[in-house]
């Protein structure tokens, strides 16, 4: 896996070394066009999947994931390297959302697809809400609406795949909440200072993208 993982990083700093616009050693003045701006993040995600990273993966997941992997379509593939991820809040429809701990918000709920995990996940003032019966009150009608909704589009999206997902409710600092950290961008970790403007720190040492594209562009810009 080690090697699969430096092959991954020398092509991803070759493509953008040949397709970018810079100025030899400038990362400042790097630019990637429009048909490629996407690519490093999709490539920041795969080497953080399932994919390549095999810790508490048993060999039998590992291949079972690689498998099938192989033989899904490009929108499915798609969706297991870079999850897709929805949030729901008072403050209208469901919205599509970075994929980045700054997308967790106590007053809202998040719909994360993996292909193989389907995941409802309860903000803490939320889920609070929720444990004090809130949703079971005529007047709280909404609140009601707001916690099925998620519910409802995760039905849809396990009623249309094979093979079915596991499907996970869970809620803000509770254990299955890892289903849904991992899968983020750590912006904000343990090592950061919060600003007070919302996410939550995920506990990793792994770089985020920020980190990864600062990298990125140093060594593609290299004579």
């Amino acid at each position: 896996v080690a090697d699969v993982l430096r092959w991954v990083d020398r092509s991803l700093i070759r493509l953008c070394a040949k397709f970018a616009e810079y100025n030899v050693d400038d990362p400042n003045s790097f630019r990637l066009s429009p048909e490629f701006s996407l690519y490093p993040q999709f490539m920041f995600h795969l080497r953080r999947s399932q994919f390549l990273q095999l810790f508490n993966s048993s060999p039998d997941e590992a291949n079972y994931y690689r498998y099938i992997l192989s033989r899904e379509n490009t929108t499915n593939s798609l969706v297991m390297i870079q999850p897709t991820l929805l949030s729901y809040s008072f403050n209208g429809p469901p919205q599509a959302a970075l994929l980045d701990s700054d997308s967790v918000r106590a007053d809202t709920i998040l719909l994360l697809d993996t292909f193989f995990h389907v995941v409802v996940f309860h903000g803490e003032t939320i889920a609070a809400w929720r444990e004090q019966g809130y949703h079971e009150q005529e007047e709280h009608a909404a609140f009601r609406a707001l916690l099925e909704a998620p519910q409802s589009d995760a039905q849809l999206i396990m009623d249309a795949r094979f093979p079915v997902p596991r499907y996970i409710v869970c809620d803000q600092h509770k254990s299955e909440a890892r289903f849904l950290m991992a899968k983020l961008n750590p912006s904000t970790t343990h090592n950061s200072n919060l600003d007070g403007s919302g996410g939550t720190q995920v506990n990793t040492d792994d770089v985020s993208l920020r980190v990864f594209m600062e990298h990125l562009m140093k060594l593609a810009v290299q004579q």
